[in-house]
């Protein structure tokens, strides 16, 4: 994806999405961050200049839609990133409902139909969907059931899209980040009861080095999914 390219974005403001629109904000392309508010917006356009921002609730994803009919979407999307996320651990026995659904709301239903909302212009341009998804999304550990099953309902959600639109040209990557360095990491710890040391974990640099390497990657290929693990 050289030269000039639209992004949409979730995530924008820390960790893993601020890493990948610093670099795609770097080398000229042009950036559309959604907020979740009008003052994260305006924080968003302050840290990336020229940006567009698109600004709507991911937690309540049947009002999107109302939402992104009062504000101009971008005529051409060259990819869509997937970035922001909620967690909340717990014991299934301990769980409410009120837990379960903001995390699936957020992890994967908004995601659902921020894609719904995209494809017309993704389609157009032969444009790329990642979905940052988590270790989790692979594997589900004691006190992780919620987020997980957002996640692999994520992974679901993706498998799905690629074999729906791969004659659209729209290419889809799942990536699968281990623990991260970003204040989601932080929260974590603080749930779990445990210190946090984020030199301990990925830069999450070092992830956005491979989701830009999977949108650049010549249209003769496809990364599909993607795991990355902390090195040290």
């Amino acid at each position: 994806m050289a030269g000039m390219a639209t992004h949409v974005i979730t995530g924008a403001g820390s960790g893993i999405g601020a890493a990948v629109a610093r670099r795609l904000h770097a080398r000229g392309d042009d950036l559309v961050l959604h907020a979740r508010d009008a003052g994260r917006a305006k924080d968003l356009a302050a840290a990336f200049p020229g940006a567009r921002t698109l600004v709507g609730d991911l937690s309540d994803p049947d009002r999107l839609s109302w939402a992104f009919s009062h504000q101009t979407l971008p005529d051409r999307v060259d990819s869509l990133l997937h970035v922001a996320g909620v967690v909340d651990l717990g014991r299934v026995g301990d769980l409410t409902p009120k837990s379960w659904r903001h995390q699936l709301n957020v992890n994967l239903v908004a995601p659902a139909e921020l894609t719904r909302h995209f494809l017309p212009q993704l389609r157009a341009a032969r444009g790329h969907v990642v979905f940052v998804n988590s270790g989790a999304g692979l594997s589900a550990h004691a006190d992780w059931s919620a987020y997980a099953a957002s996640k692999h309902g994520l992974k679901a959600l993706a498998d799905a899209l690629r074999h729906e639109e791969h004659g659209n040209g729209v290419r889809v990557t799942s990536v699968y980040p281990g623990r991260t360095a970003s204040p989601m990491q932080a929260k974590v710890h603080q749930q779990e009861g445990k210190p946090y040391d984020p030199a301990q974990w990925i830069d999450p640099e070092s992830v956005a080095t491979t989701i830009v390497m999977a949108l650049d990657l010549p249209r003769d290929a496809e990364v599909n999914d993607l795991t990355v693990r902390p090195g040290r």
